[in-house]
């Protein structure tokens, strides 16, 4: 199928996600014009039509701060209204009448991973998954076995060409700024590789807490909510070879090698950690060991890439908000002046959120006087702009087109799986940490021969310590 959908069926319209996420992607479409088309809203909550138009108009007033707006009415003119059982199958039989001539459907899945399998079995049963595309969300399994079992479920109804795993940050400009400025600059890929490569930093950091979703959180953790997707993703952005071309498999082609290269975890090499405070949430358990931080090093068993390694970390109540990666360089060879070069000198660093697309490369001056001594300067680059795509948008968009190529393919999910499968839920304990600190001191011992974890800013502008 290479026709553009002609209708957009959301399962899940009056959730959390699609207030927050969806339905100011798809304003954002319609104002660029690329969204002219039926968009059916599927939900159990007893609603009519008008209700769900509400629901959407509060979206848009809320995240956008415009509900009145052309694009805005526009968006409220194409919406449908389905309310049903998601496992009942009359839901779909009056999905399929609501269809009507629609001959190419995109189904986006913004439900309950629990309720995957049991929807897209009724949408081949009543005959809607018919020449359509399917969005499934993360998490896509809770581990290995089930991320098969899934797969197994997609395939026994639609092709692997119809099916759009989406992780929103394969999505999000600075990653795609992030694979542009590897692939753009000559000068970069004759010193991207163990040669000249010390470490690699990699931290997702929230300020937050659980904030209320501590029931969601005691399923998941932190290594299922963003390690195994999104941190294993700017892992594969970084290692990646060069592909023969930026569309189609191409790109997912060079992906897939790396998270194939990447050793299972060890409890040996990860710390997990759990703020204080956590267990008192909604939800959480008085006892729970659920990690709300997770840090650890993987080594790429690769030509470009043996004996350097990555140090991923990702946590909440930590002291800001920010995505930043540090490719840090070895030291030159030989002093050749009295002051000794401190360690991570010179490097690479990507701030890859939550606002900011960013740049920065660190070296060393000389400072004004006799002395040959030097400081360290940074060269900053900031490409935050307000035309750029919202992740959602980009991925809706590309998914109507059939273009994948920022989508998990079937081996690349089950890949990262496999990396993450031998610590889930038998791993060492959560070492506790204070509110707005930088998690357990654990994780500290896990890099102090590199110099000891880089710390982002709030803002992304200068170096952190």
């Amino acid at each position: 199928m290479t026709e553009r959908s002609d209708a957009v069926v959301l399962l899940g319209a009056t959730g959390d996600l699609a207030h927050r996420k969806i339905y100011p992607a798809l304003k954002a479409m319609v104002k660029r014009g690329t969204l002219d088309v039926p968009v059916i809203g599927v939900a159990r909550s007893g609603w009519k039509l008008e209700q769900f138009q509400e629901r959407v108009r509060d979206s848009l007033d809320k995240r956008t701060n415009d509900a009145t707006s052309p694009p805005a009415e526009k968006l409220i003119s194409l919406l449908g209204y389905v309310d049903g059982d998601y496992q009942a199958p009359e839901t779909f039989a009056r999905l399929k009448e609501v269809l009507k001539d629609a001959k190419a459907p995109l189904f986006y899945l913004a439900i309950p991973p629990s309720l995957f399998g049991p929807v897209v079995k009724l949408l081949g049963e009543s005959g809607c998954a018919k020449n359509a595309r399917v969005v499934v969300e993360k998490p896509f399994g809770r581990d290995l076995a089930s991320a098969k079992a899934l797969n197994h479920t997609l395939h026994s109804v639609f092709p692997e060409t119809a099916i759009f795993r989406i992780d929103h940050f394969l999505g999000k400009e600075p990653v795609q700024n992030l694979l542009y400025f590897r692939f753009a600059n000559s000068f970069l890929e004759p010193i991207w590789n163990r040669n000249y490569v010390d470490s690699v930093q990699i931290t997702m950091a929230e300020q937050i807490g659980v904030e209320g979703r501590g029931k969601f959180y005691e399923e998941v953790g932190a290594i299922r909510d963003v390690v195994q997707n999104h941190l294993l993703e700017v892992v594969a952005s970084l290692g990646m070879d060069p592909p023969v071309g930026y569309w189609g498999e191409a790109q997912r082609d060079e992906r897939i090698k790396v998270l194939r290269a990447i050793s299972p975890f060890t409890t040996q090499s990860m710390v997990r950690g759990q703020y204080k405070g956590y267990r008192g949430d909604v939800g959480v358990a008085p006892d729970s060991d659920v990690e709300t931080y997770a840090a650890m090093e993987l080594h790429l068993n690769s030509w470009r890439w043996q004996g350097v390694p990555f140090f991923i970390r990702a946590g909440k109540s930590l002291p800001v908000t920010a995505t930043e990666v540090m490719v840090i360089l070895k030291a030159p060879p030989q002093q050749v002046f009295d002051e000794p070069v401190p360690p991570q000198s010179n490097y690479f660093r990507f701030r890859l959120g939550p606002n900011q697309v960013a740049i920065a490369v660190g070296a060393r001056t000389k400072t004004p006087g006799e002395r040959m001594a030097g400081e360290e300067v940074e060269l900053y680059v900031c490409n935050a702009t307000s035309e750029a795509k919202e992740a959602y948008e980009r991925l809706i968009g590309d998914a109507m087109s059939g273009d994948a190529t920022l989508f998990a393919r079937e081996d690349s999910v089950e890949a990262a799986w496999a990396i993450c499968d031998p610590i889930l839920d038998k791993s060492g304990p959560a070492y506790r940490y204070e509110q707005g600190s930088w998690g357990p001191r654990e994780a500290d011992r896990m890099v102090a021969a590199f110099g000891g974890w880089y710390n982002p800013t709030q803002d992304g502008v200068g170096r952190g310590t």
